[in-house]
C-alpha cells in the first residue's frame, strides 16, 4: 500500500511526548520524519527517567515514541549547523517544535523566519499554555497541565483529594491536535498551495478533552463539580455508572436503568429507585447497594446475565488478561520493529486501517545522529537541481 503521506517530508524539532507523538503519527500515515537532536545528549526522552526499562541504551519510552524516524544531529546555536537546518527546511513540507514561547524565535528557527526560506511550509507548534498570558513561561510538563486544568477532580471518589489520570494523557492528546492541524493544512496546501501555521497549547488541548463536562458546567450555572463518593467513574452520571468489585474480580457499569439492575440480579434494594431524578441525587445510596450485592457472585456469573439483557457491561481486565483474550488478539495491536543494529523489540502500531489494511512499519528507533551523513550527503546533491 502507499501510505497517505508518502513523499511528505517533515522536519521535526520536538522532544519529549507531545511533539514526537504527533509526528510518530505522521510518520505512520507514510511521512518522512527526520528527527533533529542535539549533539551528545539528543531528545531528553533518551535517558529521561518515565521507567526503570532502558532498551539497547535508551528509556523505553523513547522507543516507543520515535520509531519509523530518522536522527539528524545539528547544534542549533552553531552556524555551520545552522546552515545545514536551513537547507533541510528548504527541502520540508512540514517544521513542528514543542519548545516554550520565544525559543525558536532566538534560535532563528521560528515560523516567519522558515516561511522566508520555504514560502509553501506548513509550521506546527505546541507550547504549554499558548504564548499569552501569565503562564506563558511555565513548564509544559503532563502532571502539571492536568493537575492545572481541573482535569483531576473528575476521578477518584467524592471523599478524596485530586487524581491524576495513570497516563500522559495531556501530552498525547495535544500530539494528536498538531496532527490534526498539520493534516488540514497539508490538504489545503495540496489544493492551493498555501502552508500555514499550526499552533496548539496543551492547556487548551487538555480543556477540549473535557469538553463535555465543561459544557455541563456551564449549563449548571457553575456549580461545582462533585463526584460520586462509592465507585466514581464519572462527575456528571448517575448510577449506576461506575467500577464494581464482585466476588473474584470487577465489573464495569454504564448507564442502566437501576429497578431494570434490581430485577435482572435479584437485587430488591434497587427496586425503590423508580425515578431516574433519583438515579443521580441519591446515587451513593444506589451505588452502595450495588457494591454490596455484586460481591456475592463472580464477574462471569453477573455477565451472563446482564450482557443478555443488553444491559451495556464489561470485565475489568488487566493488561496480562487483555493480551491473552482472543478480542485483543485478533485487532493484532502489537508489532516487532527492527533497529539497525539489529535490537528487535515489540510495540504498538497505528490504530488506523486505510483501504483495509493496518498501517505498520517494521522500522525501529534511530541511533542518535544514525542519518546525519547521508542527509548532509542528500541536501548537497539537491542543492545542484532547482527547487
Amino acid at each position: 500500500m502507499i501510505k497517505p503521506l508518502a513523499d511528505i517530508v517533515v522536519v521535526d524539532f520536538s522532544q519529549f511526548l507531545s511533539g514526537p507523538s504527533a509526528s510518530l503519527r505522521l510518520a505512520d500515515l507514510g511521512a518522512r520524519v527526520i528527527k533533529v537532536e542535539k549533539p551528545q545528549t539528543g531528545d531528553i526522552c533518551r535517558h529521561l527517567y518515565v521507567s526503570e526499562a532502558i532498551m539497547n541504551g535508551v528509556s523505553s519510552i523513547f522507543h516507543a515514541i520515535n520509531r519509523n524516524k530518522e536522527s539528524f544531529v545539528a547544534d542549533l546555536k552553531a552556524e555551520a549547523d545552522r546552515k545545514d537546518i536551513r537547507e533541510l527546511i528548504r527541502y520540508a513540507d512540514v517544521v513542528m517544535h514543542n519548545f516554550r514561547p520565544g525559543v525558536m524565535e532566538r534560535l532563528g528557527f521560528d515560523y516567519e523566519s522558515v516561511r522566508e526560506i520555504n514560502p509553501e511550509v506548513v509550521y506546527g507548534e505546541i507550547s504549554g499554555y499558548g504564548s499569552e498570558g501569565p503562564w506563558k513561561n511555565k513548564p509544559g510538563q503532563d502532571l502539571l497541565v492536568q493537575a492545572l486544568s481541573g482535569l483531576t477532580w473528575l476521578s477518584g471518589n467524592g471523599t478524596k483529594g485530586p487524581v491524576p489520570m495513570g497516563i500522559a494523557v495531556v501530552d498525547i492528546i495535544t500530539g494528536a491536535h498538531l496532527a490534526q492541524g498539520i493534516l488540514a493544512c497539508l490538504v489545503r496546501k495540496g489544493i492551493s498551495g498555501q502552508g500555514g501555521l499550526v499552533q496548539v497549547s496543551m492547556l487548551e488541548s487538555i480543556i477540549d478533552f473535557q469538553f463535555e463536562t465543561i459544557t455541563t458546567f456551564y449549563r449548571d450555572g457553575g456549580q461545582p463539580t462533585v463526584r460520586s463518593d462509592k465507585n466514581n467513574a464519572h462527575a456528571y452520571l448517575g448510577a449506576p455508572y461506575g467500577i464494581y468489585k464482585t466476588k473474584d474480580g470487577y465489573i464495569a457499569l454504564a448507564m442502566a436503568s437501576v429497578p431494570q439492575l434490581g430485577l435482572l440480579l435479584g437485587c430488591a434494594g434497587l427496586m425503590h429507585y423508580q425515578q431516574i431524578d433519583s438515579w443521580f441525587t441519591r446515587r451513593d445510596e444506589i451505588k452502595g447497594i450495588l457494591a454490596d450485592h455484586l460481591q456475592s457472585e463472580t464477574t462471569n456469573y453477573w455477565l451472563q446475565i446482564l450482557e443478555p439483557a443488553d444491559i451495556w457491561c464489561a470485565d475489568v481486565l488487566t493488561w496480562d488478561q487483555l493480551m491473552n483474550h482472543e478480542g485483543f488478539k485478533v485487532l493484532d495491536m502489537i508489532q516487532e520493529v527492527n533497529m539497525e543494529d539489529g535490537y528487535r523489540f515489540q510495540t504498538t502500531r497505528c490504530p488506523i486501517s486505510i483501504d483495509g489494511e493496518r498501517l505498520v512499519s517494521p522500522v525501529g528507533t534511530p541511533k542518535l545522529g544514525e542519518h546525519t551523513e547521508s542527509i548532509l550527503e542528500e541536501i548537497l546533491a539537491k542543492q545542484t537541481v532547482p527547487r
